[in-house]
């Protein structure tokens, strides 16, 4: 299966359709008057929807087991055709929109099975999605020019050339896969006149600046020291995703002290320094982080 550890539960919704074809008005009448001698066939197959929908990674082999915590089925009788509109909600961490046309096809096969008896003609058409929400669809961020970024890794080590730097590059490469331009990658000393220096200098030109590195508990680590007293406004939420994301994978993320704010019209980062630490960062906010760009401009929540 896919991996999807990466990624962050969100609300997500699915409705599919399916339509039943029968041949003869009286196939409609047996159904709408509950004359259909297997029983009442709407509830039937709403039932064997309901049962399929729960079960759907067993029969779809790359389908995730995941909580089905939402279900409805209605149904739209139009001459000789019905429309099986079948809605599933979860909050995970992948869409559900096979889930919802496999319940719409088991709930059609099911009207299949029950009205076989009294017409022979009974067609099955159209298996579709109508609309899934919830996933990076439905966040998207557009802007009128690209995103601006600086980046910088605060390390004594790797400024002096004893070890390599990976988490900016990563860093770097996830703002590229989200549509933002990094104009500046540097690598700099654990030296809080250095950070504070290149937090003036770079939010003047720049939406985004990103330190990782210095975020720790050594008395070299001072980003979050530097930082603090340049921001205008804390973000509490951000660097709790953060956090919260990094505890689910590794135990040791709760001594981290990242940092988020605002100083000017820039949103102000200090990342871990380790490589996963700066990764699973970057997954756990973005891209919905960039949102925040829209809300300088006055956009209100709902806008995309």
């Amino acid at each position: 299966m896919v991996d999807i550890t990466h990624k962050i539960n969100t609300l997500r919704s699915a409705t599919a359709m399916a339509t039943v074809l029968v041949s003869h008005q009286d196939t409609i009448d047996a159904i709408v008057n509950n004359l259909v001698p297997k029983g009442n066939v709407l509830e039937m197959a709403k039932t064997a929807g309901l049962f399929a929908v729960k079960n759907t990674h067993l029969s779809i082999p790359d389908c995730h087991p995941l909580p089905i915590e939402y279900t409805a089925v209605a149904y739209e009788i139009r001459d000789l055709s019905i429309d099986i509109l079948f809605t599933v909600k979860t909050v995970y961490k992948t869409g559900v929109e096979v889930e919802a046309m496999h319940g719409a096809s088991i709930v059609a096969l099911t009207m299949y099975d029950m009205l076989k008896p009294i017409d022979k003609q009974i067609e099955i058409s159209t298996i579709k999605l109508v609309e899934k929400k919830g996933g990076k669809s439905s966040y998207k961020n557009n802007f009128d020019k690209p995103i601006k970024a600086a980046v910088f890794v605060c390390s004594d080590s790797v400024f002096a050339g004893q070890k390599e730097d990976r988490s900016g590059k990563i860093i770097v490469e996830k703002l590229a896969s989200y549509g933002v331009e990094t104009t500046h990658y540097e690598i700099i000393p654990d030296e809080v006149d250095y950070i504070q220096e290149r937090t003036k200098k770079y939010t003047e030109d720049n939406q985004l600046v990103i330190f990782t590195g210095g975020t720790g508990l050594s008395p070299r680590d001072v980003t979050p020291q530097a930082l603090e007293p340049l921001l205008e406004s804390r973000i509490p939420g951000i660097e709790e995703a953060i956090r919260n994301y990094g505890q689910d994978r590794m135990p040791y993320a709760m001594l981290s002290r990242s940092v988020a704010g605002t100083l000017g019209d820039s949103l102000v980062l200090a990342l871990p320094g380790s490589t996963n630490g700066a990764k699973e960062s970057m997954d756990a906010i973005f891209p919905h982080v960039l949102h925040i760009f829209h809300i300088f401009k006055g956009t209100n929540h709902d806008a995309k």
